[in-house]
């Protein structure tokens, strides 16, 4: 087999690689540059002949990476003409398998399908599944909700559907352009376009979350995986708010014509100025999101899920034990903080000295009597989780639940594996799980922050395995005891990684792990309590 297919703007040819075709840098969108930028996805040129895609393309604008948190060997050429995807597939035959469309996280400023964590032969492999990984618009560009941006008609048809209504969600609306390539395009890649699962980590998540409540969308993917990936969202009046800071970080005047000519580079240099300057109190630390604009998003996804937006499309959902150790790395402020500091953090999330000191008293108090560490930045850690990761995604399972049809899936997972970078100091911190459902935790300079060994491949092949019966048919299956359905009135979750009650094994059900401090943190913000 020669490893050409013909995509609808023209042939490509992909590379064979320990026993998987994979397809590099295919453009599924017009560059969005000059008069495209801050305009919905429109369909490429087609070329003459075969494309060779053996490369990834440019990734997105982006600040550049984090010492010590980057990996070689990942894409570092940036361009707004970054609209491509990557293609992973066992075999070029027509088989209609599930296909499995990954969407990366970054906080919607950094970040591209092409990260070492994503490479996906071994997932396609053995899960016998096609895997497609993509990028999409960042930051100012992809989600700068500007009044001046707004109430724009677009003079070409876009790629997510027959009319475009709506603003600020043109990174959003790359996610939907990639579902609608693949519903095009996936059958001469072996994949089923009646078989479309969209999953995706953090701000990955957050878009899979929204993605949920994007009538556009519907349709094109049929199940989702939300890992650590709460539905957030920015109304239009913070959205608003959030992109003035913008311009005015960046010194621009705030008009159309200015946003289109501005460099890229000082878009993103500004995005990171208004993001750095973000106090406790100002929602979750992210400078842009996507925005309920009344085009794209009619409502938040919590609430379009809770109204059935999602029913029958089944859903996975789950965080990792200790998400937020993983951004207290290299702060200064958060590695000395003492009791008061994070008394002072509480205060302000959740809004009053009193229960502020109750809920950090339920942690801490939680902690010692299972014997766990619970100086002030454990605490800090746990708390700041279940707030912005934990908690959210719980109640996302909750509205799924309620609303869906008789048949649907829910289900929920709780990631505990450690890693031994810095020491052990991470914990099951944040992105922590994503090489093990790729399989990546294979490659040795992966296992630099995963750990190595028989149990962390085995837990790897449990997760591929239930990533990928999920994706075949809507019940994820780790192997050995049955993964239970989530229910608003129980909570059963599989945690994935040692368990206190459990030692000898590395999956296994329990209801409404760590109930107690989600409980203390729900009342504490007005709500009601996880059952």
């Amino acid at each position: 087999m020669d490893g050409i297919v013909e995509t609808d703007a023209g042939r490509v040819a992909g590379v064979r690689r320990s026993g998987v075709w994979t397809f590099s840098g295919i453009p599924y969108a017009a560059a969005p540059t000059g008069r495209r930028r801050f305009r919905p996805p429109v369909v490429p040129a087609s070329w003459a002949g075969t494309r060779r895609c053996d490369a990834f393309g440019p990734v997105a604008p982006q600040p550049p990476p984090v010492g010590g948190l980057s990996m070689t060997g990942e894409p570092d050429e940036r361009a707004e003409d970054c609209l491509t995807l990557n293609v992973w597939t066992p075999a070029l035959d027509g088989a209609r398998r599930p296909v499995l469309v990954w969407v990366h996280g970054g906080g919607f400023t950094s970040g591209s399908g092409a990260g070492a964590l994503y490479r996906s032969g071994l997932l396609a492999r053995d899960a016998d599944v096609v895997v497609v990984t993509c990028n999409y618009r960042l930051g100012a560009l992809g989600f700068l909700a500007h009044p001046a941006l707004a109430d724009d008609v677009a003079d070409e048809p876009w790629r997510g559907g027959p009319a475009w209504r709506g603003w600020g969600n043109w990174g959003l609306a790359d996610q939907v352009a990639v579902l609608a390539w693949v519903r095009d395009n996936v059958v001469g890649f072996g994949g089923d376009p009646g078989n479309v699962t969209v999953f995706g980590e953090s701000a990955g998540g957050m878009s899979v979350s929204a993605l949920l409540a994007v009538p556009e969308a519907r349709g094109l993917f049929h199940r989702a995986v939300v890992q650590s990936g709460p539905p957030y969202v920015h109304d239009a009046s913070t959205a608003t708010e959030r992109a003035q800071r913008v311009v005015a970080a960046a010194g621009l005047r705030a008009e159309r014509d200015a946003l289109l000519d501005a460099p890229a580079d000082l878009l993103v240099a500004a995005t990171t100025e208004v993001g750095n300057g973000l106090r406790p109190g100002e929602g979750i630390p992210l400078a842009l999101l996507p925005v309920v604009d009344g085009g794209l998003l009619g409502e938040s996804p919590e609430a379009a899920v809770a109204a059935g937006s999602a029913a029958g499309v089944p859903l996975l959902v789950g965080t990792n034990r200790d998400e937020s150790a993983f951004f207290a790395v290299g702060n200064a402020t958060l590695q000395a903080i003492d009791d008061a500091g994070v008394l002072r953090w509480a205060t302000a999330v959740l809004g009053s000295d009193e229960a502020a000191v109750a809920t950090v008293a339920a942690y801490r108090q939680a902690r010692e009597r299972r014997g766990e560490p619970a100086f002030p930045l454990d605490v800090w850690v746990a708390l700041a989780t279940d707030v912005v990761f934990r908690l959210p995604s719980v109640r996302l399972a909750d509205a799924h639940a309620e609303a869906a049809d008789r048949g649907t899936g829910t289900f929920a997972y709780y990631f505990t594996w450690a890693s031994p970078l810095f020491g052990g100091t991470l914990g099951a911190c944040h992105a922590l799980e994503i090489p093990f459902v790729f399989g990546t935790v294979a490659n040795p300079a992966v296992q630099v922050f995963t750990g190595g060994g028989d149990d962390a491949l085995e837990l790897s092949a449990a997760m591929r395995r239930a990533w990928g019966t999920f994706a075949r048919g809507g019940v994820p299956d780790a192997g050995g005891p049955a993964w239970p359905h989530w229910s608003p009135t129980g909570h059963p979750t599989m945690v994935l990684g040692p368990w206190p009650d459990d030692p000898g094994s590395l999956w296994r059900p329990v209801d409404s792990p760590r109930h107690e401090e989600l409980a203390a943190l729900a009342e504490a913000l007005g709500g009601t309590a996880p059952e």
